[in-house]
């Protein structure tokens, strides 16, 4: 049976690896901010997937969750944010050293 834990690691390991490979070569000028946005997004995240769960607009089964819960969102949600946290200023970063600056 696949759970929720499963799919969530199977994107969040992968990207968080080759995400965290970029931002550190990169250096602290660009690691730190990204790990500081990754806060805030598992903030945010914690917040509305709080909301959302906890007002039955989204549910989950319990047999395909861990049964952790940060407020009232399952932890498997925090994968997500986690790897976009990481991998969008890695990516950022990759990419706009390919272009010419004026």
């Amino acid at each position: 049976m696949t759970t929720y834990l499963l799919l969530a690691l199977g994107v969040l390991v992968p990207v968080a690896a080759v995400s965290l490979v970029v931002l550190v070569r990169a250096g602290r000028s660009v690691l730190l901010p990204a790990l500081v946005a990754v806060g805030v997004l598992v903030l945010a995240t914690a917040v509305f997937d709080s909301v959302i769960v906890g007002t039955g607009i989204v549910g989950y089964d319990p047999a395909r969750i861990l049964g952790v819960r940060i407020g009232a969102a399952p932890i498997e949600d925090f994968a997500y944010p986690i790897a976009a946290g990481l991998a969008l200023p890695a990516l950022w970063h990759r990419l706009g050293r390919r272009r010419s600056r004026p």
